[in-house]
């Protein structure tokens, strides 16, 4: 299995890559807010128990994609170091253990961008970070950089449309279909 691992900041465009890259090459998308979602059902954003059941989806997930043998995940994930930092070396584990591929792929964009693109209508409908004033305090108060991995690709999404840098990440990782 390769695990496709689209990060950034909020509003770097990494579900439109994403979606992007599925439309040239068969796989399976689990985005971000996926595993967000089931835990508001639960609990309330951030409420105690939150977080971790969170990570204990995103990882159940990865490791029964797996075990199962589906060729290509691509995941969305907001990356900050050093906090994130051990939810990635899960993932690497969990690749490793069943002798698959974790790809990772750093989507970024100048903050100017990212607050024009963070009012956009989807991302309201769908819940997530909707206001630049709260992009601009999440900018500030965490730091969203590139897996520590020298083979992560890194790719501004504000210089190429969304086909172009999907088809980029698919002829580094020869994801052909």
């Amino acid at each position: 299995m390769k695990l496709l691992f689209l990060h950034g900041a909020p509003a770097t465009g990494k579900l439109t890559v994403a979606k992007a890259l599925l439309g040239m090459v068969p796989g399976r998308l689990f985005d971000n807010h996926a595993a967000i979602d089931l835990a508001r059902t639960i609990f309330d954003f951030g409420a105690p128990g939150f977080w971790e059941l969170v990570h204990s989806v995103r990882y159940a997930a990865f490791d029964a994609a797996a075990e199962h043998g589906v060729p290509l995940v691509v995941t969305t994930f907001c990356y900050a170091e050093p906090d994130d930092r051990s939810q990635f070396e899960k993932f690497e584990e969990i690749m490793q253990r069943h002798g698959g591929e974790l790809l990772p792929v750093f989507l970024h964009c100048s903050r100017e961008e990212a607050a024009r693109r963070v009012g956009n209508p989807d991302r309201v409908e769908r819940r997530k970070m909707a206001s630049a004033e709260s992009l601009i305090k999440y900018l500030d108060d965490y730091k969203f950089s590139p897996v520590p991995r020298p083979d992560c690709l890194m790719l501004n999404t504000e210089v190429s449309p969304a086909e172009a840098t999907a088809q980029e990440i698919i002829n580094r990782f020869g994801l052909l279909a």
